[in-house]
């Protein structure tokens, strides 16, 4: 069975083919394909626009296609940034501002809970959808801490440790990431379809 993973990082595409091991399964990103249309991510669930991502990809290359959306929930904030983590600050992708903006609004905020969530979705090419989530919880840090990671790893610290996302190896976060537990949940469900002889 052949899967198109929605993404052109490479970093999460060797994360997922590390975790989706399956006889005759092969993941393959959307590099290995022609020109594939761009997804506006305008959901208003991480799962929508996974969902969006995996069905576009899907019918437009025929293969099954497997996509996810991800990013920072905090509670006293009412689950922002949510949706909108990596624009947080208003320019897609900037870490440093997003990180500012965090701290400015959780300024005086005795509840720092928060987690990190990922929703994978799989989709037929004839846009039939699967999906799945995993969500990692944890406490937002008084200032940055770490060098490693990217995005609010810095200022996030897993429930049952004391160091930030950005002082831990990707080899160590991988343990433990939402998305590592989200794909669990992907590898327990989809067993059966991702053994299968499509």
């Amino acid at each position: 069975m052949k899967i198109l993973v929605a993404t052109r990082n490479e970093h999460k595409l060797d994360e997922i083919r590390d975790m989706l091991v399956f006889p005759g399964l092969e993941l393959v990103s959307v590099d290995d394909f022609g020109e594939l249309p761009e997804v506006d991510e305008d959901g208003d669930t991480f799962e929508a626009n996974a969902a969006k991502k995996a069905v576009t990809l899907a019918q437009a290359s025929g293969c099954w296609s497997l996509a996810d959306d991800s990013g920072l929930e905090v509670d006293a904030l009412e689950g922002a940034p949510g949706i909108y983590s990596a624009r947080y600050a208003g320019v897609d992708g900037d870490d440093d501002a997003n990180n500012r903006k965090l701290l400015k609004a959780m300024t005086g905020v005795t509840n720092r809970q928060a987690r990190f969530r990922c929703a994978l979705v799989l989709s037929s090419p004839e846009g039939v959808t699967r999906s799945v989530d995993g969500a990692c919880e944890g406490l937002i840090l008084h200032a940055l801490v770490g060098e490693a990671g990217f995005g609010y790893d810095g200022l996030f610290a897993p429930i049952g440790h004391d160091r930030s996302f950005g002082e831990f190896s990707a080899d160590e976060k991988n343990q433990i990431s939402h998305r590592r537990i989200a794909l669990d949940a992907a590898r327990r469900e989809w067993g059966e379809l991702l053994s299968a002889d499509n």
